[in-house]
């Protein structure tokens, strides 16, 4: 394994790249990714929080985890969100790394069940995720996949 997972917590002085990266990937507003992180760098609280893989100083893959991904069940919480690994470094298992990780980390800190929502069929299930509902994400005109995670 020629990466290593970094906690935003653990690192915050890439919080400005590494919103800048989310950002490229998902077009989302920095100033919403520069929010979350500061939030989790700031509020010590269990969520928000970010996760990067990095190889050789590059942002190679990245995930967080937020109160809600943008969708109508305010009660799935809280949403792995932003899975994103770089196209040069895809099918090396890192988002399973990157997966088994996070929820290994926010079991540690009392959160044993995480929701993620996503269009992809079959790739979660790789990972321990199962398949739980359709949900209406904000603005958007069809329904897309919620899966769950329990430890």
């Amino acid at each position: 394994m020629g990466y290593e997972i970094i906690r935003l917590i653990d690192k915050p002085e890439i919080k400005e790249r590494a919103a800048q990266w989310f950002h490229e990937k998902w077009h989302i507003s920095l100033e919403a990714y520069v929010e979350s992180m500061e939030a989790c760098l700031t509020k010590k609280e269990t969520v928000p929080q970010w996760y990067v893989a990095m190889e050789d100083n590059r942002i190679i893959g990245g995930l967080g985890v937020i109160e809600n991904d943008f969708h109508d069940r305010k009660d799935l919480t809280p949403n792995v969100c932003a899975v994103y690994i770089e196209k040069d470094k895809r099918c090396n298992g890192i988002a399973g790394v990157l997966l088994d990780y996070v929820c290994n980390d926010m079991k540690e800190k009392g959160i044993d069940t995480l929701y993620l929502v996503t269009n992809h069929i079959s790739f979660y299930e790789r990972y321990g995720w199962e398949f739980l509902c359709m949900v209406q994400g904000d603005g958007e005109p069809n329904m897309t996949r919620m899966y769950i995670h329990k430890e």
